[in-house]
């Protein structure tokens, strides 16, 4: 019997008198109970504030980052003990992979965008310098450091482990504290995952706790520093973020909600075309996926009205080839909804679809499939069409989470967009076409409405996710309707759990706050070349001057002639003299670059082992024949990168005889931690 516990302020509390029975979507019997224990919600927040959060913060965010990865490798290891539970929600094995796997490749994304896309330190800089003085002394720069509260994440039935785990990846890279409230109907997959990461031990102490049942006055105790994060309906949004504490507080609050999401079939895209059969197929497999309980799932399919017939047509063919069933069956498609009440609402909310559309796909009362007991939560997948998308609302309006969707005719694209943001606010729309003028016009009518634009076509079919699949990469989230949030989205996700702040100063304060050398900021002379330095003795604002090189007419015609770079700039005296930019003949930019490493590269085998690129090169000044060149490398900012060596940035600038900056580049090495 499933009794999954609440983890509070490192203790595991069991669930209590009021605990709500949990039956099985597939038998209708009772399967355990959960909620009903008794929590002290200040002794949480107290828990994760003064443990959790400061332990977090003590950690940079590569080391954040590094324990995520080590998070998830751990899951990884166990995660059978998971899937194990899975068909107790409902979902086959197929769908727990979107569930478990994607959780754990969730926190994988996370850790690696933590380690390459944000600073070895415990500042995050939003942002470049900003000059606010003339002569550079006084400077500004945005910085984000993590919140000093809890973030506090309420989420829904449909994905018990990965729905944790995306809300989750990024507010402990922040460094923040979380406390977890799943659906109750789900909470033991949830409780699960969140045993198997606290027995890890790779957590600090209070940095993860469970709330399995209602949250009580919690909501009541937060304030400024804190996040809410919550996915599930518009209602209960609403309910949530107006509620006058978090109001009056300022406590953050993100959503991500009801969303009505479309997928056009692109003009092109007729019968017989690999668009269309691609077409038919995604938008079957987001019925059916999860039974249709899926926040991304197609809920309304607009096509060419003359394609309309050929539409339903393929759609029910491919439809009538689905198997419910028992979900831990293997040869299951589609299992049950997570509980006989969910089907009950997905049943009141058809209805109200079918006021305004004909049923072509499907009908409530399909018989079960054998395995069915009394109270089962199964529901056979309904196709409905409506000829009338612009006199109909109910359409536009009313989300069926589970396995229902509407086709819709539009006319030209102006009327298949119409149609698409008349749902005010989703978080994805997909289109399927080869046409790229078509994606181009839709994207500019419908963007606005769309937190994810999906295009899916012959040429990226082998290897498009697909329409319904949120990558932590990508923004997830959407205008209106869809709450307004942004969850994920790489380190835009991170940002939600951190304040960000300008600060302004000289450079050496800048310097001093950021972890990295800042253009004016004092400079430190090392004991040696610092090419013949380990990463370790390298410092931040280590400086070297080089000596200067005379640049001549015969150094660039060689290098003309040698690498093929003729252009009339650096061999006609006449037309580079009537080009604005050059008093006449030049140097190649890349000529200085080369004259520049040749100043400052030290030859011998040492720490540096090899030169990874460079960034945002610019030239600032022409080099004639007769002027000369010199160099200031300065070690920018420093990054572990494996166990054997990291990355060092330097700050390259070129200077001519007249101390005039020629160019400017930042020149990336890799230097081992040993010799």
């Amino acid at each position: 019997m499933l009794e999954p516990h609440s983890h509070a302020a490192g203790k595991w509390i069991a669930p209590g008198r009021e605990a709500r029975v949990l039956a099985s979507p597939v038998t209708g019997r009772k399967i355990g109970r959960a909620g009903g224990g008794a929590l002290d919600f200040q002794a949480m927040i107290d828990w994760a504030t003064t443990r959790g959060g400061p332990a977090l913060r003590e950690m940079n965010f590569h080391q954040r980052a590094k324990m995520l990865k080590a998070l998830a490798q751990y899951l990884d290891a166990r995660k059978e003990e998971l899937y194990a539970l899975n068909p107790l929600t409902g979902a086959t094995r197929k769908d727990g992979w979107i569930d478990i796997d994607g959780g754990i490749g969730t926190l994988f994304v996370f850790a690696s965008k933590g380690r390459r896309e944000m600073p070895e330190g415990h500042v995050h800089l939003d942002g470049g310098i900003e000059q606010l003085s003339r002569k550079g002394s006084f400077l500004g720069q945005h910085v984000a450091v993590p919140l000093r509260g809890v973030a506090v994440h309420i989420n829904a039935f449909n994905f018990p482990v990965w729905g944790m785990l995306e809300k989750l990846a990024p507010a402990l890279l922040a460094g923040m504290p979380v406390i977890v409230k799943p659906a109750t109907q789900t909470s033991f997959m949830t409780e699960a995952a969140v045993r198997i990461m606290l027995e890890s031990g790779l957590l600090p102490e209070g940095v993860l706790q469970l709330i399995v049942g209602g949250t009580g006055d919690l909501l009541d105790r937060l304030g400024a520093q804190d996040v809410v994060s919550f996915t599930g309906s518009a209602r209960t949004a609403l309910a949530l973020r107006s509620q006058p504490g978090l109001i009056e507080r300022g406590t953050r609050f993100i959503a991500e909600q009801d969303s009505l999401n479309a997928s056009i079939l692109g003009p092109d895209a007729a019968p017989g075309t690999p668009e269309f059969d691609l077409f038919i197929k995604e938008a079957v497999s987001e019925m059916t996926t999860k039974a249709g309980q899926k926040c991304t799932a197609i809920r309304r399919m607009i096509v060419p009205a003359a394609l309309l017939d050929p539409a339903i047509e393929s759609l029910r063919a491919r439809l009538e080839r689905i198997e419910i069933g028992d979900p831990a069956e293997v040869g299951t498609h589609m299992g049950a909804l997570v509980s006989a009440a969910q089907r009950a609402d997905v049943l009141a909310r058809a209805g109200r679809i079918a006021d305004e559309a004909r049923c072509v796909f499907g009908a409530p009362d399909a018989a079960p499939p054998d395995c069915a007991g009394a109270g089962h939560a199964f529901l056979s997948p309904m196709l409905f069409c409506c000829d009338d998308p612009d006199a109909a609302r109910a359409v536009h309006e009313t989300e069926a989470f589970g396995p229902v969707s509407t086709l819709m005719p539009y006319r030209d694209l102006a009327h298949a967009a119409d149609i698409a943001n008349r749902g005010q606010g989703s978080l994805v729309a997909s289109v399927i076409t080869a046409d790229p003028a078509v994606a181009r016009d839709l994207t500019l009518e419908m963007a606005h409405w769309h937190g994810r634009l999906y295009f899916n076509n012959r040429d990226s079919a082998d290897e498009a996710t697909g329409h319904g699949s949120p990558l932590p990469h990508m923004t997830h989230g959407g205008p209106g309707r869809a709450g307004g949030s942004e969850e994920m989205g790489g380190v835009r996700g991170v940002l939600h759990y951190m304040q960000r702040t300008a600060v302004q100063g000289s450079p050496d304060i800048l310097a001093a706050i950021t972890g990295q050398w800042v253009k004016g900021a004092a400079e430190k002379k090392g004991s040696a070349h610092p090419f013949r330095r380990t990463f370790g003795e390298i410092e931040v604002g280590e400086a070297l001057h080089t000596k200067s090189r005379a640049v001549t007419m015969k150094d660039i015609e060689h290098f003309a002639t040698f690498t093929g770079d003729t252009f009339y700039a650096h061999m006609n005296e006449e037309a580079a003299a009537a080009n604005p930019f050059f008093p006449g003949r030049v140097a190649h930019g890349y000529l200085l670059l080369s004259f520049a490493a040749g100043l400052f590269v030290q030859p011998d085998p040492g720490p540096v082992l090899a030169n990874t690129g460079l960034n945002s090169l610019s030239f600032q000044k022409p080099v004639s024949p007769g002027d000369s060149i010199r160099v200031r490398l300065v070690c920018k900012r420093k990054t572990r990168r494996t166990d054997e060596y990291g990355e060092v940035a330097w700050d390259v600038t070129l200077y001519n005889q007249r101390h005039e900056q020629v160019a400017e580049y930042e020149l990336l090495t890799m230097v081992a931690y040993s010799r």
